[in-house]
């Protein structure tokens, strides 16, 4: 996954808060990168809605 690519939010790992429940299934742009527990990347996605959130890159599949 690339900074700039329209990706969409297949499921969540963790109980989310309600704003990132409603995002679920739509489509955002990877804004940038972020080290999450010491082990692993995440994605900064923002959304058409200008929420911006991050997500294991296992919770996303990119679209074309």
């Amino acid at each position: 996954m690339e900074i700039g690519q329209k990706v969409r939010v297949q499921r969540l790992r963790d109980r989310p808060s309600p704003e990132v429940i409603a995002h679920l299934g739509k489509t955002g742009t990877i804004k940038q990168y972020k080290m999450v527990d010491g082990s692993g990347v995440g994605v900064v996605v923002k959304f058409e809605d200008s929420f911006a959130t991050w997500f294991f890159e296992d919770e996303l599949e990119v679209v074309g």
